[in-house]
């Protein structure tokens, strides 16, 4: 098949760094969890649930791509687009740097699976059976 163009290795590198932060940060609510810190323990455990899974299916989607898996492109732009509003809601609410580093990469993962190459590589393109 050949390597993967450009867009499609960025795109899966992006949800791969994206699936480690959000590893990271779920390893940090577990232990702010085992801490007593949260205050709302039931809350705090759906909040660490949601972000490891989230973390694995980005993981999943990362990873799928690198295979070629054309099928998963749609959930990991969905799943991107999820969090473009978490990110506008931090640059309104006065967390810049917080908001750019949600949103940013959550922008550029959409455009590089939408890009032209990524879709050919996918097999998604028009024409792409035909060579």
């Amino acid at each position: 098949m050949g390597a993967l163009p450009l867009t499609l290795r960025a795109a899966v590198a992006g949800l791969s760094v994206e699936a480690v932060a959000l590893g990271v940060l779920g390893v940090v609510l577990i232990v702010k969890d085992a801490t007593g810190e949260a205050g709302d323990l039931r809350a705090a455990l759906f909040l660490t649930g949601f972000t490891i899974l989230y973390a694995v299916v980005l993981g999943a989607l990362a990873r799928a791509l690198a295979r070629r898996r054309g099928g998963v492109r749609g959930l990991a732009i969905a799943l991107q687009l999820m969090l473009a509003p978490v990110g506008y809601s931090l640059l309104s609410t006065g967390a810049v740097w917080l908001g750019v580093l949600v949103a940013v990469p959550a922008l550029a993962v959409i455009a590089l699976l939408m890009a032209p190459p990524t879709a050919r590589a996918l097999g998604l393109a028009d024409g792409a059976a035909n060579g």
